[in-house]
């Protein structure tokens, strides 16, 4: 499991990202705003999935935000 700072709403928080290399899926949670998306590696539109659930806690912008970092920090792993 990865641990990632994100300043969102003002705070710092953590992102915590769990990698299942053998049924090949992330699992991402953020506590602080009470949220957590699983996906698959072959899943298309990642990114406006996350938006999207995303949007549901947090202003649009941030959750873009958020959003293009956890693909970023995903993809680098």
């Amino acid at each position: 499991m990865k641990i990632r700072k994100n300043i969102l709403e003002g705070m710092e928080q953590k992102v915590y990202i769990y990698e299942n290399k053998k049924e090949e899926f992330f699992l991402i949670a953020v506590p602080a705003i009470e949220w957590s998306y699983s996906f698959k590696y072959e899943d298309d539109n990642v990114q406006s999935k996350l938006l999207h659930s995303l949007t549901e806690r947090v202003p649009t912008e941030k959750a873009e935000t958020l959003s293009s970092r956890i693909v970023q920090w995903t993809t680098e792993m």
